[in-house]
């Protein structure tokens, strides 16, 4: 028997997120079902895969505790499109029974006793990280990070903890890119987290949500083999990835054959503009004159045509010419804020680097391509 009372709004964020990790699981079908359950004067609403568990906590006004499983796809799209309203919810021998104004539904669910058990990790890193630095640190290196079974450890994201911040480091062993949050941390050790989880992650933080906004900062929890991220009123756990990230540091270059300091908005619809003559490999060539301080950009397609475009910056360095996947080249651009943007130039078998000019805590590493 459960009985509670709530908004519809809080409830549909609540079970929106919850939802996302819910798959067609034909194994094992309570995991295509939601937990809702009282909990200390709130409902909880649990969602887990076996890869993820995420609890959510929403307000209300508990008459009687209880709980239930209920199919994730039908309760959330339901619920969605009630009005924002109060919401009744009651458990009565396995059914769910919801009524908001004109609408009444009954879902059949199953006990609560089917549904596997969410861990609750209780060690906190002792660290707190500010929600938006992270949720722009996170999105800038989910991009490189690689979708590959054969090479597990570079399929998430390393979490570099050091005295005195955080470096957060994707690859796909094609491109890196590396993030620097300074912040103090007492836990000092690496370890990597799955992509689908960091998506999720930057789902829930660039929510508006406003029981969770109330707190600027989560914490984070660790187990063997387990993290827990805690936003406020969200929980979410996940698994960690076992394995040995590259010494990723070592790929990265110091120096350079030639260097450019460049407009980024302008280099950036340059390389739009000619990704349309871009060959199979999706190349384009870049030439650096040192002399006449320019870079000309060149793209060619046998069966289009080619395109040419020239750029002036700061200019150092020797004339050469590289080429690189010019889709590579916009997700770095993509996630640099400053209007000046460094290159670091090398030739066709040494990484280049791409910076923002005055934030020295973004970087991203790109490997030339071959031309054919």
């Amino acid at each position: 028997m459960m009985k509670i009372f709530c908004l519809q709004e809080n409830l549909k964020n609540a079970l929106a997120t919850a939802e996302r990790i819910v798959g067609k699981n034909l194994n094992l079908p309570i995991l295509n079902n939601l937990l809702l359950k009282t909990d200390k004067g709130r409902l909880k609403i649990s969602s887990t895969n076996l890869e993820i568990g995420i609890n959510y906590w929403v307000s209300g006004k508990i008459e009687k505790e209880g709980g239930i499983t209920v199919p994730a796809r039908i309760l959330s799209s339901f619920i969605s499109n009630l009005p924002n309203k109060k919401i009744e919810l009651t458990v009565k021998e396995d059914v769910l029974y919801i009524n908001c104004e004109n609408f009444k539904a009954q879902i059949k669910g199953q006990d609560i006793k089917e549904y596997p058990i969410i861990p609750i990790i209780e060690s906190p890193l002792n660290n707190q990280l500010d929600k938006e630095i992270l949720k722009i640190g996170l999105s800038q290196v989910i991009g490189g990070v690689a979708i590959s079974e054969t090479r597990p450890e570079i399929s998430g994201v390393l979490f570099d903890f050091n005295k005195n911040y955080l470096k957060l480091v994707g690859t796909d062993s094609f491109r890196l890119a590396e993030k620097t949050i300074f912040n103090k941390n007492d836990f000092q050790q690496p370890i990597i987290v799955p992509q689908k989880t960091i998506h999720e992650v930057i789902k829930i933080l660039a929510e508006k949500n406003s029981e969770n906004e109330k707190n600027k900062s989560l914490e984070l929890f660790l187990a063997p083999g387990q993290i827990m991220f805690d936003f406020g009123n969200i929980q979410m756990i996940s698994r960690l990835i076992d394995g040995q990230f590259p010494d990723y540091q070592q790929i990265i270059p110091n120096n350079f054959r030639a260097s450019a300091i460049l407009n980024k908005d302008e280099i950036n619809q340059i390389i739009k503009v000619l990704s349309l003559f871009s060959g199979k490999i999706s190349d384009i060539k870049f030439i650096v004159n040192s002399a006449k301080k320019t870079v000309n950009i060149f793209a060619q397609n046998r069966e289009i045509g080619e395109n040419e475009a020239q750029i002036e910056g700061e200019i150092e360095g020797k004339d050469m010419e590289v080429a690189y996947n010019w889709r590579y080249l916009l997700d770095g651009l993509n996630n640099i804020s400053t209007k000046k943007v460094f290159w670091g130039f090398n030739d066709e078998s040494l990484p280049s680097v791409l910076k923002p000019v005055g934030d020295e805590g973004y970087v991203y590493v790109v490997m030339p391509v071959k031309a054919v």
